[in-house]
């Protein structure tokens, strides 16, 4: 399996996708940032853009809470719609499958993330 290095970069729908994340919440947290980011690297990582079908996404998240909140804001994915999977082992990871191509990618956050999600969001 290979690794990759997901690199941060600005994200022009970010701040909008907090909002919808932190709107279930009285703030916002570092892990809902953190889950944001991590939905959208895993959309982009198996080709499928913000507006996708809702068919064409299944999520597995390794546990639950705020940084599931921020994941299911960035991909539109529920339990609901059995496009979302909760598998709670108590790692802050995400598997991200393009039900058309097969393609799936399994993303976690480097040791540091936290720090730079707390920068983020300071409050």
């Amino acid at each position: 399996m290979e690794n990759y290095n997901i690199v941060l970069v600005e994200i022009p729908e970010l701040g909008r996708l907090l909002e919808v994340s932190s709107a279930n919440h009285k703030r916002l947290c570092p892990s809902q940032v953190l889950g944001v980011r991590m939905g959208l690297a895993g959309m982009r990582s198996v080709d499928l853009a913000e507006n996708h079908s809702k068919k064409d996404l299944l999520v597995i998240i390794e546990t639950d809470g705020c940084f599931a909140n921020g994941v299911i804001a960035a991909t539109r994915v529920q339990i609901g719609h059995r496009n979302l999977r909760v598998e709670d082992y108590g790692k802050v990871a995400a598997t991200f499958i393009n039900t058309k191509t097969g393609e799936a990618v399994r993303i976690h956050p480097k040791v540091t993330v936290r720090e730079h999600a707390r920068d983020f969001a300071p409050d």
